[in-house]
């Protein structure tokens, strides 16, 4: 079995309930979506070809018990799900992140799921695939990337009709980064009182999402 990977890296967490946290990131290439803020165009072709033998061995290298799978889409290429299979027999902790367009059933159940769901700003709303929700498990988190007051009004409608912190252990509110002030949404969020965690992408704080940080 063959994986197409853009690169494979030790950092810090950057978001999510994990954030600060040394992880391995195994970044998978391609991806269907094109939301209009994507900080990771470079992940959408090239690549290298990688057996799953190699990719593990790589990731135990580094000595770290957190490994990120990501993207571009890492769900787009089939062979991520045995890969997510060995990774968590192999004893690691292991999270997807997930750009909510592609099916979750077949996900490991250890598995944490990050699944995004887009918001109108950014482009890509229509290929939520609204039937992962029922899929959903506590140790599973939902993100939402806010660009304007529209996007929040929307995540607020989403986590209240679907009842989102119910299903998942967190729901994160991220803003975009140069179109969303991060102080605006976190006043939103405390004046309405959201169960939601609040999250500013640590990488682009200290690294300025230099790729491979």
């Amino acid at each position: 079995m063959e994986l197409r990977i853009t690169e494979i890296f030790h950092s810090l967490q950057g978001e999510a309930r994990s954030v600060g946290r040394p992880t391995v990131f195994v970044r998978l290439t391609g991806c269907p979506q094109r939301c209009v803020w994507c900080d990771t165009e470079y992940a959408f072709q090239g690549g290298q070809k990688w057996s799953l033998d190699d990719i593990l061995e790589t990731v135990d290298g580094y000595g770290t018990g957190y490994v990120t799978v990501t993207g571009g889409e890492p769900l787009a290429q089939p062979n991520c799900l045995p890969l997510l299979t060995l990774l968590c027999d192999r004893g690691y902790e292991v999270s997807l992140e997930t750009g909510g367009a592609m099916d979750i059933a077949g996900v490991d159940e250890r598995v944490s799921v990050v699944m995004d769901l887009k918001a109108p700003g950014s482009g890509e709303q229509h290929n939520n695939r609204l039937e992962n929700i029922p899929l959903l498990r506590p140790n599973h988190q939902v993100k939402f990337v806010l660009a304007d007051r529209r996007d929040y009004d929307w995540a607020r409608f989403m986590l209240d009709q679907h009842q989102l912190a119910r299903r998942v252990s967190d729901v994160l509110f991220s803003p975009v980064q140069g179109q969303l002030s991060p102080t605006d949404l976190a006043d939103w969020i405390v004046r309405d009182r959201l169960p939601v965690r609040f999250q500013i992408q640590l990488h682009k704080l200290l690294w300025n999402d230099a790729q491979g940080r």
